[in-house]
């Protein structure tokens, strides 16, 4: 295996895995801001208010956005399976 092949799969594994995740953290941390911005408005310094709305966000985008998930990193596992016998 040479150093720039193993760089390029290297950078497409943590590409991939930012873009797995990402949506789950995105809109878990846009709810926390959400909610973070309503506390201090409103002085109601909670912190189940914090927690239930974010772990709702996160229960919810898996099951939204899983399926895709799912096919991005099986995707992601068969080009890698599939590319092993050229590396050699």
């Amino acid at each position: 295996m040479h150093a720039d092949l193993a760089l390029r799969m290297l950078a497409e594994l943590f590409w991939t895995g930012m873009l797995v995740c990402l949506p789950v953290l995105g809109l878990t941390m846009l709810v926390g801001l959400l909610i973070s911005i309503l506390q201090v408005v409103t002085q109601v310094q909670e912190m189940s208010l914090t927690f239930i709305p974010k772990l709702l966000t996160a229960a919810i985008s898996l099951v939204v956005f899983g399926p895709w998930m799912l096919r991005t990193l099986a995707s992601f596992s068969t080009r890698l399976w599939s590319d092993i016998p050229s590396m050699f």
